[in-house]
């Protein structure tokens, strides 16, 4: 497998920019989703109620400011196509922070899910494309790390699909029927929620290496000598052997979080 397309949304709400390598930090593709678009409430709008914003582009410039249309995001033919679209008072906002993200900072797309559902992949706005994957198999993958040179990103679950893919890319002319063969083929999922667990740089054509659950033995992301990455596995085990369940759920900017559920042990008198 192989690293296919790396797609970078610097405005929240608007298309992206294709790029032919990207530095993945610990907030995903560095760049991505550093402006948004808040109403003069302040509300966060997103092109799932104005799709309209889905027909501007957002890049980054040589200084890693964020343009759109080739416009500086400040300037005031930028302000008036916001107004344009979300209403007055409308404006684009920088924020940094790991609430930029509606669920996990990156999204991971594969190949064969993309011919499966048969329709532009722009609809489901990825970061990383995924080729040489046969079929259906990142469904498959939730639980498992993906290794792409220096960089191992952890796929976290399946991503449920909203609206947004009921729009065209280019025209912005709505299909429901779109999103409604997502929930009736795909269960409503399609493509992968992922978080970083090591960073480092990728490129078109860099090899991605599928690795196994966390909880598979030897699997670690310290450096060489310094862990063996027995401590999860050996943990599984040991709660499973109970008749347990050891599971992971990772959250933003906060680290994971580990539960242990084991039965009830049947009633007993201590002995002496």
């Amino acid at each position: 497998m192989e690293i296919a397309e790396i797609w970078r949304y610097p405005v929240k709400t608007m298309g992206g920019e294709l790029l032919t390598r990207a530095r993945v930090g610990p907030l995903g593709l560095e760049g991505d989703r550093v402006v948004h678009v808040e109403d003069v409430l302040g509300r966060v709008v997103t092109s799932r109620s104005h799709p309209r914003f889905l027909a501007h582009k957002g890049t980054l410039d040589l200084d890693g400011e964020p343009l759109v249309d080739g416009w500086p995001w400040r300037s005031p033919e930028v302000s008036a196509d916001v107004d344009d679209i979300a209403g007055p008072g409308a404006r684009l906002v920088r924020f940094d922070g790991p609430e930029r993200f509606d669920v996990l900072p990156l999204l991971v797309a594969t190949d064969g899910a993309i011919a499966a559902f048969g329709h532009d992949r722009r609809r489901l706005r990825p970061n990383l494309v995924i080729g040489g994957v046969d079929g259906m198999a990142e469904r498959d993958w939730p639980g498992c790390s993906l290794r792409i040179g220096k960089v191992l990103i952890g796929v976290q679950d399946l991503r449920q699909r909203c609206i947004m893919t009921s729009f065209d890319p280019d025209t912005q002319v709505q299909d429901r029927n779109v999103t409604r063969g997502i929930f009736r083929r795909f269960g409503g999922t399609l493509a992968l929620d992922c978080f970083v667990m090591e960073a480092g740089e990728v490129a078109l054509g860099d090899a991605v290496e599928l690795l196994g659950p966390i909880f598979e033995p030897f699997l670690t992301t310290r450096e060489a000598g310094k862990g063996m990455g027995l401590g999860l596995a050996v943990s599984h085990a040991i709660v499973t052997s109970h008749g347990g369940t050891l599971t992971m759920e990772g959250e933003l900017g906060k680290g994971s979080t580990f539960q242990v559920e084991l039965p009830s042990a049947p009633d007993f008198t201590p002995t002496r």
